[in-house]
Parts: C-alpha cells; sequence; structure tokens
C-alpha cells in the first residue's frame, strides 16, 4: 500500500475533464468594421479574436497608453511641475495648458487620458525624459521588452507620422501591462475630472454605455480613422478589445465583449479532487489532502487543462487540520491560469508508545 501511496505523489501532473457547454454553435463571430482588430485575455495575455492583429497600422491617441505607463513607471505622481512654453498650444485636442502653470504629474496624465491633451503628452515627455525624442525612445525600448514586433513611436500623443505605427496584438499587450498599474486603471477609469478649473469629460463612451467596462483610450486622426482600447471586467475575467481604423467602433466593442463572455464557463477544477500523504507515527498510514478555498479558472471547450501539484513524499504525526500540505496550479494550454493552497483534511495525532516486552526491559537495563 505505500509503494501505491508513493507512486501516486510522484505523479507531476492531473488531466481533469471539465465539463462545459458546447462551443462556437450558439455564439457566433460578430460582424465587425475594424480593418484590424484583437481581444485579448488579460491575465494570460491569449488571443480570443483578431483580425489582421500584426498589421502596423497609425493608431491616432491610443498611443498615450504607453505615454501614461512609461510616466507612471518614472515619476511621482503628485510631484509639482511648472509649464514651460514650449508645452503650449500643440497641435489637436488639448488641456490648455499655459506658461507658467503649476500642476502636479497626475493632473497632467488626467489631461492626458481624458481630455486626450496633446499638449500633455508633450508635457508629461519633456517632465520623464527631457525630449519628445528621448521620450520616444523609451517608448520603443519598453514595447521591444514587452514583446512587441510591429510598433514603433515617434512621439508621445500620436499625431500622425510615418515611423509612428502599432498593431493591434502589440497595442493589446502595452495595455495589458497598463492595466496592472492602480494608478492607471483609477485614470482611466475617471469620467468626469476637474484639473486646475477646467472640467474634463472623458472620451470613452464605453464606461458608461457597456457593462464592465472601466477604460481606456480612444483616438482619431483623419488618417488613421477611429482607433479604440478598451478593457472590461465581468465576473473576474478581463479581456482588452482593440479596433483600428473601425468606423462603428463603440458598437464593434460591445459586440465583441458580449461574444467572447459567451465563450467562456468557470469551474472548480479541484472540486471533489483529494491526495493522501503518508503519515510517519500517526494514528493512521495516510492523511487525506485537499484544495482550501478550490481552484477555480475560466474555459474553453476546446481548452487542455492540466493540475501540476506538490506535496511532501511524507509527514510526522501530529498532524493538524487546516496545516499547509503544498501547492496545486491549474494550466491552460500550458498558462498558469490560477494556484490554490493544498491542507491536511483531519488531525492525525502520534500512536500512542507500545508498552516494551520483559526482555526489552532486561535489555535496557543492561544495556
Amino acid at each position: 500500500m505505500m509503494k501505491e501511496l508513493m507512486a501516486a505523489l510522484a505523479a507531476a501532473a492531473l488531466l481533469l475533464a471539465v465539463p462545459v457547454p458546447a462551443y462556437g454553435a450558439e455564439t457566433p463571430v460578430p460582424e465587425i468594421s475594424a480593418q484590424a482588430a484583437a481581444v485579448m485575455e488579460a491575465d494570460s495575455g491569449r488571443m480570443v479574436y483578431e483580425r489582421n492583429a500584426d498589421e502596423p497600422m497609425l493608431i491616432a491617441s491610443t498611443t498615450k497608453i504607453m505615454t501614461a505607463l512609461i510616466v507612471l513607471e518614472r515619476c511621482d505622481p503628485d510631484e509639482e511641475v511648472t509649464v514651460d512654453p514650449a508645452w503650449t498650444g500643440i497641435e489637436g485636442s488639448s488641456m490648455y495648458l499655459y506658461p507658467g502653470q503649476t500642476l502636479t504629474v497626475r493632473d497632467l496624465l488626467y489631461g492626458l487620458m481624458l481630455a486626450s491633451g496633446n499638449d500633455a503628452a508633450v508635457a508629461l515627455a519633456c517632465i520623464t525624459a527631457g525630449s519628445v525624442e528621448a521620450f520616444a525612445a523609451l517608448m520603443n525600448e519598453r514595447a521591444q521588452a514587452l514583446g512587441c514586433v510591429n510598433t514603433h513611436f515617434a512621439n508621445a500623443n500620436g499625431l500622425d507620422d510615418p515611423e509612428h505605427h502599432a498593431s493591434a496584438r502589440d497595442l493589446a499587450t502595452i495595455t495589458r501591462e497598463a492595466v496592472k498599474n492602480e494608478a492607471f486603471r483609477q485614470i482611466v477609469s475617471t469620467t468626469v475630472k476637474s484639473v486646475a478649473g477646467n472640467t474634463f469629460t472623458n472620451h470613452n463612451r464605453l464606461l458608461r454605455a457597456c457593462e464592465g467596462v472601466f477604460g481606456v483610450k480612444t483616438g482619431y486622426t483623419m488618417a488613421a480613422g477611429r482607433t479604440l482600447v478598451t478593457a472590461c471586467e465581468r465576473d473576474g475575467l478581463t479581456f482588452i478589445c482593440v479596433t483600428l481604423n473601425d468606423p462603428d467602433d463603440w458598437q464593434d466593442h460591445m459586440a465583441l465583449y458580449d461574444w467572447a463572455y459567451g465563450l467562456y464557463t468557470r469551474d472548480d477544477v479541484l472540486a471533489g479532487v483529494t491526495w493522501s500523504v503518508p503519515v510517519i507515527g500517526g494514528v493512521t498510514e495516510t492523511v487525506p489532502v485537499a484544495a482550501a478555498e478550490g481552484l477555480s479558472v475560466f474555459h474553453r471547450d476546446q481548452d487542455a487543462i492540466t493540475v501540476e501539484y506538490t506535496l511532501a513524499p511524507f509527514v510526522y504525526a501530529d498532524v493538524r487540520a487546516g496545516a499547509p500540505a503544498g501547492q496545486a496550479a491549474a494550466y491552460i494550454d500550458g498558462v498558469e491560469a490560477g494556484r490554490a493552497e493544498l491542507v491536511y483534511v483531519r488531525d492525525v495525532p502520534q500512536a500512542p508508545a507500545e508498552e516494551p516486552t520483559f526482555w526489552e526491559r532486561v535489555r535496557d537495563l543492561v544495556g
């Protein structure tokens, strides 16, 4: 029996067959108007939908997602700055900076992401790196570090430039990183903000029109068309949606989110699953082990779900119920989707010591 238990404990992974609803028949892919698009799982980075997702394109003010990310990674949001004349009067949308004005970096970030201020972008670039050109170099370094291969930044605001472009997949990747930053999420989810006497209303209509949307950035130039990046969370599952050159972007994002969420179901992959660990010196030979709080993951029916677990080969009595016993991790198509602590299910006290025989007592006395 001990050999059987040890063999079971040596197994590295357990394949779980999880029953889910049929995929695809009830949720056809929506028709959209975008030239390029991507829908990505925020947690795993897996693509759910793509159309021309690797085509480098003009991205207009969705550029400012990377601008905000770089600033938040390198600057103190509460630092006060004085507006330089060179940062004012920038072409396009504006937060109306004027020379000598005193603002915080955070104020400028709100002007950047809500009012889409091109002047705010120039100000933040110069504050962070000394010049727009130096800041663009930082943006390109960060994009490369994130694995973006079809992106090149020439400025911080997204004004049209033949050397300024990104793909839908790369924009989703950049946004996936940005929404991990709590300050970024707070800014892009704000609908109305007053800064230095001006009131800015977030251009992202989906904050009010689509369940779960909490950001991120709109954009438009005549050459780029309408560009839109949003993020949406429902019941703990987050998607990022990118559309480029899309005349019907609001409706397309809502349709893509409803479709994407319809593909997924949530299951506890450790429900009813237990293991056993041998006990040395206990009143029983083994103690059962189970997940402390379960391990729920979102998945589609074609996903390959595996669970890898780590347990000690044995435990000494006295064992207490609820004490840590190991860990289990769920993987979907090889990407970690969740982790859970494993605990001992019940107490296993030490076994009482046996009374020595007459000859054992004699041996101990003459010993």
